[in-house]
This record gives structure tokens, C-alpha cells and sequence, in this order.
């Protein structure tokens, strides 16, 4: 049977997006990349959802981190409060390259690019939102075990009515308590760093 060059395995999709099994199928379920199920159970993922995600990609990589440093990544929705995490964690003047994201799509796309040691997130966003990405992450074997803290504006009541967090989520209420994250930020960087292989 010919290979219908419109459609790709997910094997076929991480070799032409250049990242790993797994990242590919993190995206997939995230919704990241538009695919469906074949009758079989095989994933089919349209050749013009990759090429858009590798447009996308090849914009967005040009200022790409190096790879040796600590990487932080905020997810915030609000454009004044992501230019103020740049501004604070700036002057920590600690070796930490920040990504960010504003929303749990861009967040997944960025988590499978970067792989970031920490992750930041906002929970009440437009699209995907805190908790759906949370969730994804930790259905992943990847990412079940990525270090997460949620600062957000909801109660604690809010968060449980919304399906609530994993246990191992750290929850801090807004406004964002800078010098506790630096706290998390330099506790990390005295660890040794555990950099995961790809898939």
C-alpha cells in the first residue's frame, strides 16, 4: 500500500519536527498538533498541521537558549505581568535562561523544545488553561515528574471546584511572590542538573 504523503505517523512527525516520540505524542494530546485515530488505534497527524508548527518553530527558535543553562519557563496570559517576571528575574542575576509562554498550548510547544527544569504557570487563562496542561504533563511519562508551581489568583476553593492540582504542585496566591520563587530557583541550581534524554 502506497504512504499518503498527506499524513504522517507520530514516529514519521517527530523525525520531520526534529524532536522526540514522546514530545510529539505530549503535543497530540495537548492539541498542539491536529491529529486523529485510525481504526486501528494509529495516530494520523495531516501534513499541513506539521508544516505549521515547523513555521512557527523556525520563527520562535531563532533566539533559542543555550542548552548548559537553567531554564525557567512562565506561563502568563497578562503582557504586563510577563514584562515584570523579566524584570525580576533579571535582577536575581542568576544563570537562568527564561521562556515563556501565554497560554497551556504555547506552554507545550516551549516543553518540548526546551525542556525547562522549572515551570511557572498561571491556571485561568484563555484556550488551555493552567489546569488542562497540568494534566497533560502528568499523564505524560516525560513530564510526570517536571517541577511545577501555579501562581494564580484563584482560592483554594476555586482550584478544588475546577478539578484541583496534583499534590506535588506548589500553589502560591497573586500577587507573584517573587523572592519565594527565587528561593525555589536557587535551591534548584544547587542541585546537581538532571537534564532528561530524549526519547
Amino acid at each position: 500500500m502506497a504512504h499518503d504523503d498527506t499524513l504522517y505517523s507520530t514516529r514519521e512527525a517527530a523525525e520531520r519536527l526534529g524532536v522526540s516520540l514522546r514530545t510529539v505524542q505530549l503535543w497530540v494530546e495537548g492539541g498542539v498538533l491536529r491529529a486523529w485515530k485510525t481504526a486501528g488505534g494509529h495516530r494520523r497527524i495531516p501534513r499541513e498541521a506539521i508544516d505549521e508548527l515547523l513555521a512557527q518553530r523556525r520563527a520562535e527558535l531563532l533566539g533559542s537558549p543555550s542548552p548548559s543553562q537553567f531554564k525557567l519557563l512562565v506561563v502568563e496570559d497578562e503582557a504586563d505581568l510577563l514584562k515584570l517576571y523579566r524584570l525580576q528575574i533579571a535582577a536575581w542575576a542568576l544563570p537562568v535562561t527564561l521562556v515563556t509562554a501565554n497560554n497551556g498550548f504555547d506552554a507545550l510547544i516551549r516543553i518540548g523544545e526546551q525542556r525547562p527544569d522549572l515551570l511557572v504557570t498561571d491556571l485561568n487563562m484563555p484556550g488551555m488553561d493552567g489546569f488542562r496542561m497540568i494534566r497533560t504533563l502528568r499523564a505524560s511519562p516525560d513530564f510526570a515528574d517536571m517541577e511545577i508551581v501555579a501562581v494564580t489568583a484563584l482560592g483554594r476553593a476555586e482550584i478544588a471546584d475546577r478539578g484541583g492540582l496534583p499534590p506535588d504542585v506548589r500553589i502560591f496566591t497573586k500577587p507573584v511572590p517573587f523572592s519565594e520563587l527565587e528561593r525555589i530557583v536557587r535551591e534548584r541550581l544547587a542541585r546537581p542538573m538532571r537534564r532528561p534524554q530524549p526519547a
